[in-house]
């Protein structure tokens, strides 16, 4: 089971990667972070995209405590995350948050930023869901 560091090296073997991190999302700290960030700065991009990852977490439009559908899934009584993963597109690359469930309280997400033209969107979706289901922390 990868650690931090590990997890984040694993994400940067995926075609077109050009940088991911680990960050809380309540706080918007980086827990860890390889590679180059999308602005120059690892510490602002941790703290832009956990305001990405807080909305859409948090919002009723992206995740309705009362959703129809959820009885039919298994029931309401689940502990998970509303949200599994965002992605955002730019003209240049392309953004991933999966969210990742711990455990504990987690408010902690996967980012990873990847080249538009050399990356595999679906892929790097797959690998950072499997990356999540992994990573230990401590």
């Amino acid at each position: 089971m990868p650690g931090i560091d590990e997890c984040l090296l694993e994400a940067m073997t995926l075609p077109g990667a050009r940088g991911a991190a680990i960050v809380d999302w309540t706080s918007g700290l980086a827990l860890g972070s390889v590679g180059d960030p999308p602005g120059g700065d690892h510490e602002a991009t941790a703290a832009e995209t956990a305001e990405v990852a807080r909305s859409a977490a948090e919002y009723q439009a992206f995740a309705p405590k009362d959703d129809p559908l959820e009885p039919a899934r298994g029931g309401t009584d689940r502990k998970e995350l509303p949200v599994e993963d965002l992605m955002v597109t730019t003209r240049t690359g392309f953004h991933l948050i999966r969210f990742v469930e711990t455990t504990f309280d987690s408010s902690v997400f996967l980012y990873l930023w990847l080249d538009r033209h050399t990356g595999n969107l679906a892929m790097a979706r797959l690998r950072l869901r499997d990356l999540s289901e992994r990573l230990v922390l401590v």
